[in-house]
């Protein structure tokens, strides 16, 4: 599996407070980046698999949804998580 419990403890890390920060925004911003890059490459090769084509435009409006709650709520987060994960905006 592409995502087990190491690699979220990781990632959580990474961007959250700590390995079981899973609420902050920054933590799910980042899972979520993680998730939608796995399935980019999966639609790419899989072109026909428009459940996972579905599900991939759901998953990045809601990491809009996110960012753009961030954005009203501190600005300076929403710009350092932008950098850290090379967001275009």
């Amino acid at each position: 599996m592409y995502l087990d419990q190491a690699k979220k403890a990781e990632i959580f890390g990474t961007y959250g407070k700590s390995n079981t920060d899973t609420g902050s925004a920054e933590s799910q911003i980042a899972l979520f980046s993680y998730r939608i890059s796995h399935l980019t490459e999966h639609v790419k090769s899989n072109k026909k698999d428009f459940n996972t084509s579905r599900s991939l435009k759901m998953l990045v409006g809601k990491r809009r949804r996110m960012l753009d709650f961030l954005k009203e709520k501190d600005i300076e987060r929403y710009r350092a998580i932008v950098k850290k994960l090379g967001l275009r905006k």
